[in-house]
C-alpha cells in the first residue's frame, strides 16, 4: 500500500499559497473592497515595499487577487480578491478564529487580537 504525499490531499496546496509572513495578511487586507499599493503598504506595518511587491506577483500569479491598471494620468493600480482568494480567505479566517480560540490550550500567546 502506497501513502499519499501530504500535499495531495489538498492541504499543501492551500498552505503553499498562504506561506510566508505577509500572504495571509495581504489576503486579508484587499478581502473586502479594491486597494491601491500605497494603501496596502500603510496597513501592513513592517513589509517593506520591496517584499510587498513580491508577494503580490505571486499571489497574482497564482489566481488569489488581480491588479487592475487604470488608463488615467497620473496611472492608478488597485488590487482585489479573486473568487479564489475569497474562498481562501475563509479558510484562513476559520484558522485565525480557531488559533484565537485554543491557542492558551496549547501553549502559544496569543497578543494584540481580538
Amino acid at each position: 500500500m502506497t501513502r499519499q504525499h501530504p500535499a495531495a490531499c489538498g492541504l499543501g496546496v492551500a498552505l503553499a499559497a498562504i506561506s510566508g509572513k505577509w500572504k495571509a495578511t495581504i489576503l486579508w487586507e484587499v478581502h473586502d473592497r479594491p486597494v491601491r499599493f500605497g494603501e496596502l503598504r500603510r496597513r501592513i506595518p513592517g513589509i517593506s515595499e520591496k517584499v510587498l511587491f513580491e508577494q503580490l506577483r505571486a499571489m497574482e500569479a497564482d489566481g488569489l487577487i488581480r491588479r487592475d491598471v487604470f488608463d488615467e494620468v497620473p496611472s492608478r493600480v488597485e488590487y482585489t480578491v479573486t473568487a479564489a482568494g475569497a474562498s481562501l480567505n475563509a479558510a484562513v479566517h476559520a484558522l485565525a478564529e480557531w488559533g484565537l480560540d485554543h491557542g492558551s490550550d496549547i501553549g502559544v500567546a496569543v497578543t494584540g487580537m481580538r
